[in-house]
């Protein structure tokens, strides 16, 4: 099984990652949290945890084998330039030091022309400039930027396109979903693209990524 480490573990859409990790054959969760009363969670299903910040040091979320990493934090717009910006560069440069074999970033949509957004512009600018840290850092990547987050139902069903045109909203559940099945080794390699909800099924979705 691939050790899967995952940045922002303790939050709505990291716990669902870290979850459907854990029940999968192939990947072994490490869910990286920030306070130590974030632990316990974890611990409670046998889910291996690491402390470790974004704003410092993230090197000894490496002190295991890490495989591939799973970027899903993000300060809730308070520290967008620390945590979303800057953290993210932190954990792609000590990837790039410990071979990671793929790193997920979880985006969002806008995070292309961060200057076109008329909301939460500042957000979006550091979301982008990760963006571009990770496409730049020789790392297998995939970048995936879902519309408006809802706490939805699983469908297993999305929209998917470079670049959808279009706004709209996908539940955390069908994001956590398409964000784990992009660590397979044969899905959304270097890819960057857009999610809505919608009607066709996650695998063949990622799949016209990879042909």
């Amino acid at each position: 099984m691939e050790n899967i480490l995952v940045a922002g573990a303790n939050g709505t859409t990291g716990k669902k990652i870290v979850n459907l990790l854990n029940e999968s054959q192939y990947f072994n969760p490490i869910a990286m949290v920030r306070k130590e009363e974030q632990v316990a969670y974890f611990k409670a299903k046998n889910i291996d945890t690491v402390l470790a910040d974004l704003e410092q040091d993230v090197s000894v979320a490496f002190n295991n084998t890490i495989d591939k990493v799973v970027f899903a934090a993000g300060s809730g717009g308070k520290k967008v330039v620390e945590v979303d910006q800057e953290g993210a560069k932190r954990l792609i440069d000590a990837s790039n030091k410990n071979n990671v074999k793929k790193f997920v970033m979880l985006s969002s949509m806008g995070a292309d022309h961060p200057e076109q957004a008329e909301q939460l512009q500042a957000y979006l600018k550091a979301k982008h400039n990760a963006d571009e840290y990770l496409k730049s850092s020789g790392l297998n990547y995939s970048i995936v930027r879902p519309g408006s987050l809802t706490n939805g139902e699983l469908t297993n069903k999305i929209q998917l396109d470079t670049k959808l045109n279009r706004s709209g909203d996908i539940s955390r559940n069908d994001v956590a979903q398409t964000l784990v099945r992009s660590l397979n080794d044969d899905v959304a390699n270097n890819a960057t693209f857009e999610i809505l909800k919608g009607e066709t099924l996650i695998g063949d979705a990622l799949n016209t990524l990879s042909k």
